[in-house]
């Protein structure tokens, strides 16, 4: 087969000749749709194990567990071998069973290693997107991160957000005056999603050491660049969540990676699979952002492909710019569905010899309606593809084969001790205790120049008994100001963290500037 090329299908007994995704091609992005059950997730297993034999790194998200099979290699004793083998015979392809260099990633550090970014640099609009918050409630939020910056308080974890949100709240009256309203009702609602949040594992998103761009975009001895394989089958319970950090990511790299024009094969190819949940109740800004990054994220080398169920899920203004597709069947049982089916039959360059909206309609499973971008980015015309069969895995591994393959992966150990470094929680807890105790000092001496006074008056020596008196009061008084009480309140789970530059990447900044 060609070597800038990955071999996805052919046909035979009236289907196309061999089709191939052009590696040159590769980072003008592309889909991957169908109807559950049709093939999806073997053709993204397909597409992703050719990248990495092409040397290209590449980053999805396992939602089934079925994509951990890419870890080890095929088994002739699997009951479609011979299926397999008839396939391979059909489309003219030497099918030879391999595995591919795998990294798992788990949020929750069980089923791979631990991932983990910045409160930072999630930023504001990223975290108003994963609580549901209003736009009241944003523009809060955004003072929080306002005051954060001017104070050199750097948020690395949910804590450090908590602590700051109370700092706010406790400083609304000036805050108000120089930001615009900050309303007790407003702080406290978005404690509360933090809260949720936390209940729902964001805790574990949240904290160092953080993500290194750099391991996600390994290239092993062999050549063969390294899959990166997110466990989210648990992640999927909080698809709010699971949104927001493809999404983070996706914003990290557009931030992070020079620009490289047109690279004969792209640096990371980026998987982004039920890319409906990216959408669903999204604000217009973020769409926009979105739409911006999967348009200029192309001359950074990152190939994007979202997997869908419909290609509707993904909006006109960003579906106009995946070049490479892959159409298995729609079912077409309603209205809807069939106006669906029409609209996903007219993206595609037309092909004489058949009706593609037939074709998207009657294809079998492991069957799609491909187009792939040829030479100066002219698009293919459709084809009814024969997609190959896998060389690795067809479905998931056992524990023990995956905690094997983490053991011996190139990131083993880098992760795997959470690192609680001086920040924003710990910061504003010394801060409200040296305010309790200077303002105590200075009751404690306005107690005994009062004392003093009175001895002079009236001829008595002063004792000193009655300034551990006052200063006892005094504590108690000072105990319902805002430094005590912040003091009190955090002083429980205090840690200890070092401060990092305040940065946030061009989603999470949206309303800051670098």
């Amino acid at each position: 087969m060609d070597d800038d090329a990955i071999f996805v299908g052919g046909g035979g007994n009236g289907y196309a000749m061999p089709q191939t995704l052009r590696l040159d091609q590769a980072n003008r992005h592309g889909l991957i749709a169908g109807a559950t059950g049709t093939g999806k997730t073997v053709t993204l297993q397909i597409l992703a194990q050719g990248f990495s034999d092409a040397g290209v790194p590449v980053f999805l998200s396992d939602v089934k567990g079925d994509l951990a099979g890419l870890a080890m290699p095929g088994d002739a004793s699997h009951k479609l071998h011979v299926a397999f083998i008839d396939r391979a015979g059909t489309i003219g392809l030497d099918l030879d069973y391999r595995a591919a260099p795998v990294t798992f990633w788990d949020l929750w550090g069980e089923r791979g290693h631990p991932v983990r970014t910045t409160v930072t640099e999630m930023g504001p609009l990223l975290l108003s997107r994963l609580l549901d918050l209003t736009d009241a409630q944003e523009g809060v939020l955004n003072v929080a991160f306002r005051v954060s910056d001017e104070e050199g308080l750097a948020l690395l974890d949910l804590k450090d957000l908590q602590a700051m949100l109370s700092f706010v709240g406790q400083e609304r009256k000036a805050l108000s005056l120089r930001y615009g309203n900050v309303s007790t009702a407003s702080v406290g609602a978005i404690q509360r999603a933090l809260l949720v949040l936390e209940g729902q594992g964001g805790d574990r998103l949240f904290g160092e050491p953080a993500l290194d761009l750099d391991d996600l975009m390994t290239i092993g001895a062999d050549g063969r660049g390294q899959v990166n394989v997110l466990a989210a089958d648990r992640l999927m319970g909080s698809p709010r969540l699971y949104a927001t950090f493809l999404l983070w990511l996706l914003s990290e790299l557009f931030e992070t990676l020079p620009e490289v024009g047109d690279p004969d094969r792209p640096k990371l190819v980026f998987f982004f699979d039920e890319a409906h949940l990216l959408f669903d109740g999204a604000p217009r800004a973020l769409i926009d952002k979105v739409e911006q990054v999967a348009r200029l994220i192309r001359s950074k080398g990152v190939g994007v492909y979202f997997v869908t169920q419909n290609p509707d899920d993904v909006p006109e203004d960003i579906l106009g710019q995946l070049g490479n597709r892959v159409q298995h069947a729609l079912r077409a049982f309603t209205a809807r569905d069939r106006r669906a089916l029409r609209q996903a039959a007219e993206t595609y360059r037309d092909n004489p010899a058949f009706d593609i909206e037939d074709a998207i309609r009657e294809v079998g499973v492991g069957e799609a309606v491909t187009s792939f971008l040829e030479r100066k980015g002219v698009p293919g015309v459709a084809q009814r593809t024969l997609i190959r069969p896998p060389s690795s895995r067809l479905g998931p591994i056992t524990e023990g084969e995956r905690q094997a393959v983490i053991r011996s992966s190139p990131v083993a150990g880098k992760y795997d001790d959470a690192i609680d470094r001086l920040s924003a929680f710990e910061a504003l807890q010394k801060r409200a205790e040296d305010g309790a105790i200077q303002a105590e000092r200075a009751e404690a001496e306005e107690v005994r120049a009062e004392a003093a006074e009175r001895e002079y008056r009236t001829g008595r020596r002063y004792s000193g008994a009655k300034v551990g008196r006052s200063t006892s009061r005094a504590r108690t008084h000072r105990g319902d100001g805002i430094g005590t009480a912040f003091a009190k309140s955090m002083a429980r789970s205090m840690g200890t963290r070092a401060g990092r530059a305040i940065v946030r990447g061009v989603l999470g900044g949206l309303f800051k500037g670098r």
